[in-house]
């Protein structure tokens, strides 16, 4: 915003017009120097002698608004602006002080007004492209900002704007053009450093995303977003301390940072401490209750605890406003009503969802993963694959149009866009095959530790896609069992081996309410630690056809970490060593706790393969086991909406319809 500077220095008496002029244009001078007292005091006198005079109504906006009364100064330049002749500059600066008050309708009324009375401001320009690109209207506001910068070609501001446009619209490399031709103009720009931090976070590059990030906060420590997006960035590399240290930098200076307390809820979740990031979940929606970001931070830690319908409300108040996360909060309240047992409804939000968002390529995969394709489906999104720019876009697009195609039976193009979406993925990984199976290896020796013989916990392990979650929902239903998922909490305890066992306990008996056991869907490498840690624990070990299996793998994008899946390559090696490592525990961990369950029959033979791990158990039968799809509660995990319909045979022998495209590839 703009002093509306005028050069007029008459008599200062108030008793003419040309007293007035000159009063104002010292309080004008004192304000340009900083010195608002008498700055203030002049306006006053004018308003005194003539109420509602509009330049010092103005003015007294734009030191309100120096002096963060965001309020007041509203209301002095909105007052300014019914002024008959209120200059173009006034609506300009009304409508960045509403965009920044939330209040974009009347923002955006506002920047309209100061284009249309002045097309050459080029702040008007500017300002109402923020507006626009705020309310969603990306296209337009491009327009405006390239307007604004037509005027001034120079303007880095203007240039780091529309680079934030552009991202929006999915052109992430004319956004990246933008903030680096701001940053060749201005060098110490830390804006542009921190929004290429969280482009190159969005692709994957996350070495360099934490280099433009800590450069813009060298530049300006107390750029909140550069906090964010550097901690997303240490998030993503899975160094969770480093995040939250960042985040508590940005949170010392910044307590009430929606975002940021966001951010920080997210971490907290992922190191396994549900209480606090609900605290931050909550403390964010309160600093920021218009941010569908903090709602749906909120719907996520509310998730997790298994408080389903409070995570749904949450979801569904993040998915209205239409901001950035909206999509993202859509997809979040199909995925749990899904995993809930309401698969109707959730296939009905993302078709509403892909009304809203119908360029939005995570709600396409969600989509076609949650039902077969039509050739209308495929045509769209093979005509979204064509246009998109972003890599993360074309890794969704090709994982959903691959699977598209296998349903409409174009195998070989199906098997293409596949592996297309596997080679995005793997590009964007730091894995070593060689120290995975060096590691697979070394499980095998495991400490000397104290042990405590609870035999609360019974663990399920195999192979990704074995249908561990299957056996886990099967059991489940009984009402002496409480399946709790696949818990966080042994691979944050196995760095201290020592105390896994009580601390293991701990954190999962309060599950239990008084049922025999607890569920829990562990890696496989775990499994001597925890026989040491947890003697009486009990073992169910989940097998499956390798080649069902092996395209099972290929053919999904995990929403777990497995760098290893994505390189048929390395996807075979990872299988072989690990299946190795299954057959060294179910050789030497004790016969009487250990059970080999099928997944083939599981499908085939439900009850007969519940009550054989019933029996296992020591539980008398339960016909629940049988409509384990009807259960209460949540079903976590990829794919996991699977487990709300009646079970089917039709991932069963997908191995040998595809024997011949995966063994091109090795698999």
């Amino acid at each position: 915003m703009q002093g509306h500077v005028r050069d007029r220095f008459l008599s200062t008496s108030l008793s003419s017009v040309q007293a007035l002029q000159d009063a104002l244009s010292r309080a004008n001078q004192h304000w340009n120097a900083g010195h608002l007292v008498p700055a203030e005091q002049l306006c006053q006198q004018v308003l005194a002698a003539w109420p509602g005079q509009p330049d010092a109504l103005h003015l007294l906006g734009l030191m309100a608004h120096g002096l963060g009364n965001l309020d007041l100064a509203i209301q002095h330049v909105r007052a300014a602006c019914q002024a008959p002749r209120a200059p173009a500059l006034y609506f300009s600066n009304l409508a960045e002080m509403c965009r920044q008050r939330g209040l974009l309708a009347e923002a955006e009324t506002a920047g309209r007004r100061a284009v249309s009375m002045n097309n050459t401001l080029p702040g008007a320009w500017n300002n109402l492209g923020i507006i626009l690109q705020e309310r969603g209207n990306f296209t337009e506001s491009r327009q405006c900002l390239e307007r604004s910068l037509a005027l001034q070609p120079d303007n880095v501001e203007v240039l780091n704007n529309l680079g934030n446009t552009c991202l929006r619209l999915g052109l992430g490399a004319e956004a990246e053009r933008h903030w680096q031709r701001a940053l060749a103009l201005r060098p110490g720009y830390a804006q542009p450093h921190s929004n290429l931090a969280f482009l190159l976070n969005a692709r994957g590059e996350h070495d360099r995303a934490a280099e433009h990030a800590q450069e813009a906060i060298d530049i300006e420590p107390r750029l909140a977003d550069a906090y964010v997006n550097l901690a997303a960035a240490e998030t993503a590399r899975g160094r969770h301390a480093q995040a939250l240290h960042w985040l508590d930098g940005l949170l010392a200076f910044a307590p009430g940072h929606g975002i940021g307390l966001a951010a920080r809820a997210m971490v907290m979740q992922a190191l396994g401490q549900p209480e606090a990031a609900l605290d931050a979940a909550r403390r964010a929606v309160e600093a920021a209750p218009h941010s569908d970001e903090a709602r749906n931070a909120l719907g996520l830690c509310l998730r997790d605890m298994g408080r389903v319908e409070p995570a749904l409300a949450a979801f569904a108040e993040a998915r209205a406003p239409g901001g950035q996360a909206a999509a993202k909060a859509a997809l979040n309240h199909a995925t749990l009503l899904a995993e809930t047992g309401r698969v109707a409804e959730a296939r009905q939000g993302l078709a509403a969802a892909l009304a809203a968002h119908p360029r939005n390529a995570a709600l396409w995969l969600a989509s076609l993963e949650m039902q077969p394709a039509t050739e209308a489906a495929a045509e769209q999104v093979e005509l979204l694959l064509a246009e998109a720019e972003a890599p993360q876009d074309r890794l969704l697009l090709h994982f959903a149009l691959g699977k598209a195609l296998l349903d409409l039976g174009e195998d070989d193009r199906g098997f293409h866009h596949l592996g297309a979406g596997n080679a995005l993925r793997r590009a964007t990984l730091r894995y070593d095959a060689d120290a995975m199976a060096a590691g697979l290896r070394a499980a095998r020796e495991v400490p000397e530790v104290a042990g405590e013989a609870d035999p609360l916990p019974v663990f399920i392990l195999g192979l990704p896609r074995a249908g561990m979650a299957l056996v886990e929902q099967v059991l489940a239903a009984h009402p002496s069992l409480h399946g709790a998922g696949a818990l966080p909490h042994v691979a944050a305890l196995a760095p201290r081996p020592e105390t896994l066992g009580t601390e293991y306990l701990a954190r999962v008996r309060p599950l239990a309410e008084g049922r025999r056991h607890v569920l829990d869907r562990v890696p496989l490498p775990h499994a001597g630690l925890l026989h040491r840690a947890l003697p009486a624990a009990r073992f169910i070990h989940v097998g499956r056809d390798a080649r069902d299996l092996a395209f099972s793998c290929h053919a999904r994008l995990f929403a777990e970490d497995l760098p290893f899946a994505y390189a048929p390559g390395e996807l075979g090696a990872y299988l072989r060593e690990a299946s190795a490592l299954a057959d060294h525990w179910r050789a030497t961990l004790p016969a009487a706790q250990w059970l080999e369950v099928r997944y083939e029959a599981v499908v085939s033979d439900l009850e007969g393969q519940a009550r054989r791990m019933l029996e296992f158990l020591g539980l008398a039968w339960h016909p629940g086991c049988l409509e384990f799809h009807r259960r209460r509660g949540r079903v976590a995990g990829t794919g996991a909406w699977r487990l709300r319909t009646p079970l089917d045979a039709g991932s069963i022998g997908l191995g040998q319809r595809y024997a011949a495209h995966l063994a091109a590839l090795g698999l």
